[in-house]
């Protein structure tokens, strides 16, 4: 049976709501990656902004603390994943891993292939 995450379903939610609202409305600046997030891009686009956990819920994060809580790229939290990072500076960062993180693909680069009808 899986484990409920509070800060999806349970016990934190709202106080994650409004945590990540004030976040959106204060910060503009991937806490992963260092770069500017645009808040045009909607879900699922790649650079849309999403909120991560600095230390992940998996390895005994608080899932609502809003020192705990940072604006990210989708695609670098998605790349980060449950990995804890040796400091907490963007210049200095070391991903504890043996992946180079966060950004394999320059998504601003990216364009899509349009098929022809």
């Amino acid at each position: 049976m899986a484990i409920k995450r509070l800060d999806r379903d349970g016990a934190h939610r709202k106080q994650f709501e409004r945590n990540k609202k004030r976040i959106y409305a204060t910060q503009s600046i991937c806490g992963i990656c260092g770069k500017p997030v645009d808040f045009s891009y909607k879900y699922p686009h790649p650079l849309s902004p999403c909120i991560d956990h600095i230390i992940p819920v998996a390895k005994g994060g608080h899932p609502s603390d809003l020192d705990n809580l940072q604006l990210a790229h989708m695609t670098c939290n998605r790349q980060k994943s449950d990995k804890l990072f040796a400091n907490n500076t963007i210049k200095t960062k070391k991903a504890i891993s043996n992946r180079i993180l966060p950004l394999t693909i320059d998504w601003l680069k990216y364009r899509s292939k349009k098929t022809s009808k």
